[in-house]
């Protein structure tokens, strides 16, 4: 939360699916919806709750809210795709009826299928969206995830789905207190691979192709090597996309620089082209 900002108080939604969705709303203009990616809920996402504060001021209307299955939206039992974007479609509609959709990490395929169904999206900003198109395997790794969450295996999912972050973080978060919460959260994590699933699942321009959204694809100054590529498919394959860097290391962005390239690309100010193109 940016210094001096008094942290609002939490809000409920009940979407269509009947899920009770916690979120925080600032500000009031143009609006934006943070989509978090796999893991992350507001008591432990600091930089996006200050990046909304920072917006907030900057005359925008933002919403952050926990993911179906996690914090004030916790709930018991199978989560699915289908009802995290039904909890998308209901921050919209408290956003006031239409939003950008940022999304952090998997997250990001969460927006892109909201907006490929139709949801009132204005515009997309893709935050190091993990959809390399040279990937192999997510069929079989998103099989296993299901399996083990089936089993109600919720630590064993959870590893799994981090299976390729390096050991040593793996192990340090396991160490750590985030562990005992993302285990707790862990079914949610289906949502996230369901939509994985569907992005990797034809090429980007086959199955983005037709989605006439402005897109801005952003990565962090100090990235890991499939970033730049997925961003690269995807800006090529996505009509209207423009591909930028931030300030920003190990899959997180720096809130004041995120402020400011978003409320460039907002109000259709230029914003920094990262050298790919």
């Amino acid at each position: 939360m940016a210094p001096g900002a008094a942290a609002p108080l939490t809000q409920h939604v009940t979407t269509s699916r009947g899920d009770t969705v916690g979120y925080d709303r600032r500000g009031e203009g143009p609006a934006v919806v943070f989509v978090a990616g796999a893991g992350p809920f507001r008591a432990i996402d600091p930089q996006t709750t200050e990046t909304a504060d920072l917006l907030a001021e900057r005359g925008f209307t933002t919403v952050v809210h926990d993911r179906v299955g996690r914090g004030d939206s916790f709930r018991e039992g199978r989560v699915d795709l289908a009802d995290e974007l039904a909890a998308v479609r209901a921050m919209i509609d408290v956003a006031g009826g239409r939003a950008t959709l940022c999304g952090h990490s998997s997250g990001c395929a969460i927006a892109l299928r909201a907006a490929v169904e139709g949801l009132a999206v204005d515009r997309l900003v893709l935050f190091e969206a993990p959809l390399d198109p040279a990937a192999r395997g997510v069929p079989e790794w998103t099989a296993e995830l299901y399996r083990l969450l089936d089993a109600g295996d919720r630590p064993g999912a959870v590893s799994h789905y981090m299976r390729d972050i390096p050991l040593e973080m793996l192990e340090g978060l396991r160490d750590s207190p985030l562990w005992e919460p993302f285990v707790a959260h862990a079914e949610s994590l289906r949502a996230d691979a369901q939509a994985l699933e569907w992005a990797m699942s034809a090429p980007h321009r086959e199955l983005l192709g037709a989605l006439d959204v402005s897109t801005l694809v952003v990565v962090g100054e100090e990235t890991f090597d499939e970033m730049p590529a997925a961003a690269a498919s995807l800006a090529a394959a996505l009509p209207d996309a423009t591909r930028a860097e931030v300030a920003g290391s190990q899959h997180s962005w720096q809130p004041a620089a995120m402020t400011g390239l978003l409320a460039g690309f907002l109000g259709g100010r230029p914003v920094r082209i990262h050298a790919g193109g």
